[in-house]
């Protein structure tokens, strides 16, 4: 029993979440309130940020010192399969401060006893298992090419990269595997974990949500993967530091993008009494209205309008 709310959570069988289209503009709202609660709240979010490029660092270290350098851009690309697990907490500090409470960034590792922990664990390894084997693919491409022989200076490595046919074969054909990893990668979660966070729905319907979001929006959600690479690609040529800002905008952009996404829950005017940043056309609809947008979800990817603010309060 405990397996199957892992998977299928009470509100996924009571009131299954909606999704609706969404446009460009939505994107530019996102990032500007991500960029907007990060200026509310700096310090908080590179409190559970600057963990990450330490890592960072610390693998490509390890790689250099091993003479795995082949592993080095492969890790780099690889950050931003695991970037939805890791701005779990960033995803609550929004959420927190859309309630228009004290944000509290302890609070963000309350997690663990939140009743979707199981289904967020589940969804996590699920991405770790993206990531590991777009590693080992990655290495199999590499030595395919260049054989097992380690490599022992970053010259010979670039040398064998830039100047030979094999070299541009790993490149190519690298980037292209990379491309299909990421694709899944956001396919299953750009909006699993905040949907997790917010709803207790369960692992399996926060990923078809989030196929479904992605299947509704295909040019919207293709637009906002082009934009989470290249700003992680920014971020991560200073040696990763950059990543130390670039993440939590992402992340506290991703919760608004998910508010946008997805329609409030039935429960959602309950656990957020107070909003300062609420809207009428966002709202919550009342009784006789809501059981229109129920009944949509047999219809997907139905037109609605996004809402103006990540606030769904009446």
């Amino acid at each position: 029993m405990a397996q199957f709310h892992v998977l299928v959570g009470p509100e996924a069988l009571d009131a299954p979440p909606v999704v609706r289209r969404i446009s460009i503009a939505d994107l530019k709202d996102a990032l500007a309130l991500g960029i907007d609660d990060f200026m509310a709240m700096p310090s908080h979010a590179l409190f559970l940020c600057v963990i990450y490029p330490i890592v960072g660092v610390a693998l490509a270290v390890l790689s250099f010192g091993t003479g795995q350098m082949s592993l080095i851009f492969p890790l780099a690309a690889g950050f931003a399969l695991l970037g939805p697990l890791a701005a779990i907490g960033l995803y609550d500090l929004s959420r927190q401060r859309e309630r228009g409470g004290a944000v509290d960034p302890v609070r963000a590792f309350d997690i663990i006893h939140h009743p979707s922990f199981g289904a967020i664990v589940a969804l996590g390894l699920l991405l770790a298992a993206i990531f590991f084997s777009w590693l080992a693919v990655a290495q199999w491409l590499y030595v395919s090419n260049f054989g097992p022989a380690p490599i022992t200076s970053f010259s010979e490595f670039a040398r064998n990269i830039f100047t030979t046919s094999e070299g541009w074969r790993v490149i190519i054909l690298g980037n292209a595997i990379g491309f299909l990893f990421a694709v899944a990668a956001l396919t299953i979660s750009v909006v699993s974990f905040p949907l997790l966070l917010d709803r207790d729905v369960g692992a399996a319907e926060a990923i078809v949500t989030s196929f479904r979001a992605v299947r509704a929006n295909p040019f919207a959600m293709a637009v906002w993967g082009l934009i989470v690479a290249v700003a992680l690609l920014l971020g991560s040529l200073p040696f990763l530091v950059g990543l130390a800002v670039v993440l939590p905008v992402l992340g506290h952009a991703t919760w608004h993008l998910y508010r946008k996404v997805v329609l409030p829950g039935p429960q959602h005017h309950q656990e957020e009494p107070h909003c300062p940043r609420r809207t009428r056309r966002g709202g919550v609809m009342p009784p006789s209205s809501r059981l229109r947008f129920w009944a949509a979800r047999t219809t997907p990817d139905a037109q609605h309008p996004a809402p103006t603010s990540p606030c769904c309060c009446p």
